[in-house]
C-alpha cells in the first residue's frame, strides 16, 4: 500500500519509474516487480493505468484556455503526446480527442435535461 500511495503521489513525475520507486522504498527492484506479480501486472502497467485514469477523468472537465489533450497528458507524466494517444486508444478504444468531444456532448446535455426538469436536478437524500 506505502508503494502505490508513493507512485499515486509521484504519478506527475515522467521520470517515475521502478528503480526510484524501489530506492524510495529501500527494497530493490526485483522485490518491487514481485510486489506487483501477486496481482498480475507489472509496475510500470500499474502506472500507465492510473495515469490514463488520471487523463480520463480531466480529458472530461471543461477545459481550461490552453488546456489541450497534450497539456493534461504532460499533468500525468506522459512527455510524449504520440506515446499518449496511442496508449489511450489502446485501452480505451478511442482516441483521447474524441472522449473529450463526446464526453463534453454527453456532460452538456445530461446538465441541460437536468435543468429541464421539474425541481431542477435530483438530489441525493
Amino acid at each position: 500500500m506505502r508503494v502505490k500511495d508513493h507512485i499515486l503521489r509521484h504519478l506527475a513525475d515522467p521520470g517515475l519509474a521502478p528503480p526510484a520507486i524501489a530506492a524510495a522504498h529501500f527494497v530493490s527492484v526485483r522485490y518491487l516487480h514481485k510486489l506487483f506479480q501477486s496481482e498480475g501486472v507489472t509496475v510500470g502497467e500499474w502506472i500507465r493505468t492510473q495515469r490514463l485514469e488520471r487523463c480520463r477523468r480531466d480529458l472530461l472537465r471543461s477545459p481550461a484556455p490552453g488546456d489541450g489533450v497534450a497539456a493534461v497528458a504532460r499533468r500525468w507524466g506522459f512527455t510524449s503526446p504520440s506515446h499518449f494517444s496511442r496508449a489511450f486508444r489502446a485501452a480505451y478504444g478511442v482516441a483521447p480527442r474524441e472522449w473529450r468531444i463526446h464526453g463534453l456532448a454527453r456532460e452538456a446535455v445530461t446538465d441541460a435535461a437536468e435543468r429541464e426538469r421539474p425541481g431542477g436536478p435530483a438530489r441525493c437524500p
